[in-house]
């Protein structure tokens, strides 16, 4: 099918590029869409989610498959009326550029203000399904890299139990190391189900997988607040399930979640180059999909404008 490669521009680089995403993340959630069925189980609680947070979302790509999944089966006549009332909440750091459907909020994931406006934007409601795929800048020392990307995983969590409604899902990037039991540990408390999936296009080399979690059931006695760190393990929890009572006699090296090999996108593998579709025709020229919001070589003039 192909060699071996390095070169970033991989096949999900360019499908990407051809198809309009912003990176090739998108299929990522695609794939792990097309083994968990994400969007039409409302996580495991019956109907059809409605209501979608994707943390740390930019540069977009993750927000624009949340869009095309809402919004489907939305024709032109009622656009405008989706777009006055957002199904799909971003929050990033980073000002992001605009995506239909999309209500773009630059906040930090743990601040209580940012969980309150994320409330406010669905009007009240919690939301159903709530998505992470941030990462930090990586250094290349295992060690350093996956205790970074865990206490991100925990932010991300702690604001899911302040805007995740009961019977929500909650997908988010992790990076599996030698402690990565105790993550497990800590998100069985309070969801039902817990699985790690490796989406084909996810290269071999990295590191990275994504837990999915159905089912969220904050167990009694829990009180969701912003304001302390996340940091839980089975003992609070005093249920019946053999898994969590092993945990509590046994630690976390009990917890053994399954691990699920996700997606197909014909056959690709993200660890090797393939060549380019032969064509006749002429290069065509395709702007950026997302250009930059504020270039350092605008000028003052051209910042004011815009």
């Amino acid at each position: 099918m192909g060699k071996t490669s390095k070169d970033k521009r991989d096949i999900y680089y360019r499908r990407a590029k051809e198809i309009g995403f912003r990176a090739r993340s998108a299929f990522k959630l695609l794939q792990l869409d097309d083994t968990y069925d994400l969007f039409s189980t409302g996580g495991g609680g019956g109907g059809t989610v409605s209501r979608v947070v994707d943390l740390c979302a930019a540069p977009g790509s993750w927000s624009q498959v949340l869009s095309s999944k809402l919004y489907a089966n939305a024709d032109e006549a009622n656009a405008a009326l989706l777009a006055n009332r957002p199904k799909v909440v971003s929050v990033d750091l980073q000002e992001m550029a605009p995506i239909p459907g999309v209500a773009c909020l630059v906040g930090d994931i743990t601040s209580k203000a940012t969980a309150d406006a994320i409330v406010k934007h669905f009007e009240g409601s919690l939301a159903d399904l709530i998505v992470c795929d941030g990462a930090p800048d990586v250094t290349g020392l295992h060690d350093i890299d996956e205790y970074m990307q865990a206490q991100l995983l925990l932010a991300a969590l702690n604001i899911t139990t302040n805007t995740l409604r009961p019977g929500g899902s909650f997908v988010a990037k992790i990076f599996r190391g030698k402690d990565v039991s105790l993550l497990y540990s800590q998100l069985r408390t309070f969801f039902d189900e817990v699985t790690v999936a490796k989406p084909k296009s996810s290269r071999n080399s990295s590191i990275e997988s994504f837990v999915v979690c159905r089912g969220f059931r904050p167990f009694d006695g829990f009180a969701p607040s912003m304001d302390s760190l996340l940091l839980l393990d089975h003992k609070y929890r005093g249920d019946a399930d053999d898994g969590v009572n092993d945990v509590a006699r046994l630690g976390p090296a009990a917890v053994v979640v399954p691990f699920v090999a996700c997606g197909d996108l014909s056959g690709f593998d993200a660890d090797k180059s393939y060549a380019l579709s032969s064509s006749s025709s002429a290069y065509v020229y395709r702007p950026p999909v997302a250009p930059p919001i504020h270039p350092n070589y605008y000028t003052y003039q051209q910042q004011q404008k815009r």
